[in-house]
């Protein structure tokens, strides 16, 4: 038989084991796709991925832990750069990085729900990716 106490003290256990659980989730995993125009074994390519996932792990996002990145290099080939673009988009990250008008033109024409963040771009508005500077 089981006392009043003992009771209690069950019921008000089995009210904090969801919290408990609730805040033992691992953080859910941020993905992030990157289509880069060139070639990967380009030296200045490797620069630029390396410097990127410094930088993000300077924000606190450390690839494997709380962020997945999926690279693509589309080696400067049209084809290729389509390809992996409607690759990358098809897998719903978070965001996109693109490095390049090619590789932005590519991703734009895919999706205009996912946001992608480009670098590289000397003219974005005049080449027609952006309205203006001021709300980019």
């Amino acid at each position: 038989m089981i006392h009043r106490r003992e009771f209690i003290t069950l019921l008000s256990g089995a009210a904090v084991w969801p919290f408990a659980a609730r805040a033992q989730q691992p953080e859910r995993m941020r993905r992030i796709g990157v289509l880069v125009g060139s070639v990967e074994t380009d030296l200045e390519s490797q620069a630029r991925v390396a410097a990127f996932e410094r930088g993000l792990q300077t924000l606190g996002w450390i690839a494997g832990r709380n962020v997945h990145l999926d690279y693509r290099f589309g080696s400067a080939d049209s084809e290729l750069i389509q390809k992996y673009a409607a690759e990358l988009v098809g897998m719903m990250p978070d965001v996109i990085l693109a490095n390049s008008p090619q590789v932005l033109r590519a991703l734009s024409q895919r999706t205009s729900t996912i946001p992608i963040v480009f670098a590289l771009i000397v003219d974005p508005v005049g080449e027609g990716f952006i309205k203006s500077l001021a709300q980019a």
